[in-house]
């Protein structure tokens, strides 16, 4: 749960259409967090069916399941919660899978793995259904610790403590998460409450309804919003879509109650990102370049290894002296840093380039400025002091796609270089080219296909230097443009 101030009250906006929902968390009139999520790529992992037995296939020791897909689902007998020993003896051999299943058997299933390709999704009938901070596992009776909480006091002390929470009659098992070190004992209530709710929806659902019908799904991004981000300091719920917002508030009155006279149907004509200035916030988020109020601004590349952000003073001058505008950036950077982590959702490894600062307690209250702005956050981050180069190492622990990898794909002009060569330097490569294929081949003319720019310069500055290599060639050089070739892209044609 983020550490907001007080006086930091949060209004939630979720925009739906039908392809996306989108969720921005706004406070004191900024965008501090993204969220999105693209109905064709939710999947189907962890959504919970009852499945009809289509085919048992003993030599394989599997079956296909018809769970209302266009292709017949795949339970393999290690997959079959019924046909492991459950005595201790890890080691013994499961149940053959014709004494469990027959033909046209209705079972309770839940995808583990999507369908790719030719593949249909694959299936378990052990349930697990993931809570904010818990994972229930209603058929076993076992608490675990994720291996994520290494100190064995700690899970000792995670493991009593859950056990102190449940129900008298709870059979079930537990997988405690690690957002639930920091957790309140109501927090980890209302998760244990919102999981059996779950169970015993899945429970009524299999006893009365027909077979190939989805139980449960993995909660919406909606759904997510009520259960995991709404606190104490949440002040609106605004939803752009009636029918959306009826579903959320059926939602609310069976599993979050709490959230339900905070929730609110936005009915302005102007768009509700729009009436918040949230459209823009995206484009700037897809930029390197954050300018800061001072004057400053900060550089973020994002890297297949890590993430690395840049403080520069830009044109803040102000201050008694250098060291003190330093200073000044470099606290208003620290705050924008980590509101940046959040708008974009960096994960990993993270460095961090304050503008040097000589002065000891000037780097002290520099680093407690960013750790205290970085607990607001909802994803555990972990920062360093300074390193002996003056940087500052930090994670964030990836929890989903970052913004730019939901949104955008790699440049196909610089194939996510971020530069691209200029017009000049693919001339020469191309008189090269003409240059090695003269050498293997004797066509009657070679034809440049090439972009505008590199044409124009053929035909301007650097005409000198094609003529020159057409009489060294001794063939006709002919130009040609292309006008869907970028930059970079060119052709040499024999002909």
């Amino acid at each position: 749960m983020p550490v907001y101030d007080r006086a930091m009250n949060e209004d939630i906006l979720i925009n739906i259409t039908p392809q996306e929902t989108r969720v921005a968390l706004i406070v004191q009139g900024a965008v501090q967090e993204l969220h999105i999520e693209r109905t064709l790529t939710r999947g189907l992992a962890g959504n919970v069916y009852s499945g009809k037995v289509v085919r048992v296939l003993p030599g394989m020791q599997s079956a296909f399941i018809d769970i209302g897909l266009e292709r017949a689902a795949f339970l393999h007998v290690a997959d079959i919660w019924e046909a492991r020993p459950h005595d201790g003896g890890n080691n013994a051999a499961p149940t053959p899978i014709e004494k469990i299943l027959f033909d046209g058997q209705v079972l309770t299933v839940q995808v583990i793995k999507d369908p790719i390709g030719t593949k249909g999704a694959r299936l378990s009938t052990q349930i697990s259904i993931a809570g904010r901070m818990l994972v229930y596992l209603p058929q076993d009776g076992h608490i675990g610790i994720s291996q994520k909480i290494e100190k064995e006091a700690d899970r000792e002390a995670l493991r009593a403590r859950l056990q102190s929470l449940l129900p008298a009659d709870e059979k079930g098992g537990y997988i405690v998460r690690t957002q639930a070190e920091d957790a309140s004992d109501a927090d980890i209530a209302a998760d244990v409450e919102y999981l059996r709710k779950t169970w015993a929806a899945i429970t009524h659902g299999a006893r009365t309804k027909p077979a190939t019908t989805l139980l449960h799904q993995d909660l919406s991004l909606a759904q997510r919003v009520l259960r995991d981000f709404v606190h104490d300091e949440t002040a609106t719920i605004q939803v752009d879509s009636r029918e959306n917002y009826v579903n959320l508030q059926e939602f609310g009155k069976a599993y979050t109650p709490g959230v339900l006279p905070r929730l609110n149907h936005y009915t302005g004509e102007r768009p509700l990102f729009d009436l918040y200035g949230v459209e823009e916030e995206i484009l700037r988020a897809l930029g390197r370049r954050v300018d800061l109020k001072s004057g400053g601004y900060l550089i973020v590349d994002q890297t297949e290894a890590m993430t690395t952000i840049d403080v520069n003073t830009g044109g803040f001058v102000g201050g008694r002296n250098f060291a003190d505008t330093i200073f000044k950036t470099n606290l208003e950077a620290a705050h924008a840093i980590a509101r940046q982590l959040r708008l974009r959702n960096l994960g990993g490894i993270i460095i961090l380039d304050f503008i040097d600062m000589e002065n000891t307690e000037h780097r002290n209250a520099v680093l407690s400025e960013l750790k205290k702005a970085l607990s607001r956050d909802r994803t555990k981050v972990s920062v360093s002091g300074f390193s002996a180069l003056g940087l500052v190492e930090m994670t964030r622990k990836r929890t989903r796609e970052s913004l730019a990898h939901i949104l955008c794909e790699p440049c196909p002009a610089c194939n996510g270089r971020g530069q691209v060569k200029t017009s000049r330097t693919i001339c020469y490569e191309i008189l090269r080219e003409l240059l090695r294929e003269a050498k293997q081949f004797n066509p009657r003319e070679f034809r440049i296909l090439a972009s505008q720019e590199v044409v124009d310069l053929f035909l301007e500055e650097e005409s000198q230097h094609l003529a020159m290599l057409g009489d060294f060639i001794g063939k006709k050089i002919s130009l040609q443009v292309e006008n869907s070739y970028h930059q970079e892209q060119y052709d040499v044609i024999l002909m």
